[in-house]
């Protein structure tokens, strides 16, 4: 190897080493950065939250506009979802130690967005009778999840496939829009089930 091959291959070695941890640097400044908006959304979406039981009530005498109240609230909350999955991967790829312990969350997608997804909804259910009766009830818990159950199947199943493809980073356009129309379908049977209830009863 000449002197001239030697000095442009430490050149080229040097560029790319800088390179690439530029692009190491973009992405924790991304990462960041998406931090403090899930922060922001997440304070958004508490007060979003606490007023949808406060006025719900009144949106669900009129059933198209209860499944778009609906409907938009759990897009907010997936969307909020997906941002947070989103963060932690970012923040496992470009914080982390390159572990086996640090990835076991990202190298078992499905595992964990079951577990995720199950927690979701037992806490959503939980905070639904807090909201409407002010403490939490063993009877009145057993009851909601019983009703809950037909929907919770199906918003259940979108937060899992939401959660799933963020931790496997293969979230594109196209399965965003399938996960939404999961949600659509989901406050459609919401809205039919509560109209159903107050019929019967």
């Amino acid at each position: 190897m000449g002197i001239r091959d030697w000095f442009s291959g430490g050149c080229l070695s040097s560029l790319n080493s800088a390179s690439e941890e530029q692009e190491t640097l973009n992405q924790k400044k991304k990462t960041a950065v998406l931090g403090l908006v899930f922060l922001a959304l997440l304070t958004f979406a508490y007060v979003e939250n606490t007023s949808f039981f406060g006025i719900v009530g009144d949106v669900f005498s009129n059933p198209p506009l209860a499944v778009l109240f609906v409907f938009v609230h759990n897009v907010l909350v997936v969307s909020l979802i997906l941002l947070g999955m989103t963060f932690y991967v970012g923040l496992v790829l470009n914080f982390f130690p390159q572990r086996k312990i640090e990835y076991v969350v990202l190298n078992n997608p499905r595992i964990f967005a079951l577990v995720f997804t199950l927690m979701i909804i037992f806490i959503s259910i939980l905070r639904t009778i807090m909201l409407v009766y002010g403490q939490v009830v063993v009877n009145t818990l057993l009851f909601v999840i019983l009703l809950s159950t037909p929907n919770a199947i199906i918003e259940g199943y979108g937060i899992f496939k939401t959660i799933e493809k963020t931790l496997k980073r293969s979230m594109t356009t196209k399965a965003l829009v399938a996960i939404y129309l999961i949600f659509f379908v989901a406050a459609l049977v919401e809205i039919g089930y509560m109209l159903l209830l107050r019929a019967v009863i």
